[in-house]
């Protein structure tokens, strides 16, 4: 099963780029893959969402269950059921040198023996391409964020 790894530096504390990356429901407002998030169950140390998203415009939908650790700032989710096999992983928050820097892990199966090896470096990389948007979009939102919380103060 593929595993893809992405990672970004941003320059705004871990704290706030970890509670941005908890807000679920606000993806599709700046992450332009993201079609829709609905939150189907809250829990203080977790969620149940429904995801839409497109990859090459298609669409592509799942349920998955999110574990918040608010002490270790890291975001474990795992697929429920969906239009894959296996989708499951971790974002982690680590404020170092200055800055936060955020992995983004994804282990996925789509579920097809015969559709990965046809095409299985092509989906890899478009899982790939997905999560560096998805991190580029936390970047720019949080540094945003940031520069507007310090203007305000």
């Amino acid at each position: 099963m593929p595993y893809v790894e992405s990672t970004i530096v941003i320059d705004a504390p871990a704290r706030l780029v970890y509670e941005l990356a908890k807000d679920q429901e606000r993806f599709p407002q700046y992450m332009p893959d993201v079609e829709t998030v609905t939150i189907l169950e809250r829990r203080p140390d977790g969620a149940i969402s429904r995801w839409k998203t497109l990859v090459e415009e298609a669409p592509i939908e799942w349920t998955e269950e999110d574990r918040f650790d608010d002490v270790a700032l890291r975001i474990d989710y795992k697929l429920l059921e969906g239009d894959l096999d296996k989708f499951e992983g971790a974002w982690t928050f680590e404020h170092r040198d200055g800055c936060t820097h955020v992995v983004l892990g994804v282990d996925f199966d789509f579920g097809v023996p015969t559709l990965a090896e046809l095409i299985g470096p092509t989906l890899e990389k478009k899982v790939r391409e997905n999560s560096e948007m998805m991190l580029a979009a936390l970047k720019r939102q949080a540094e945003s964020f940031d520069r507007l919380r310090i203007t305000n103060e």
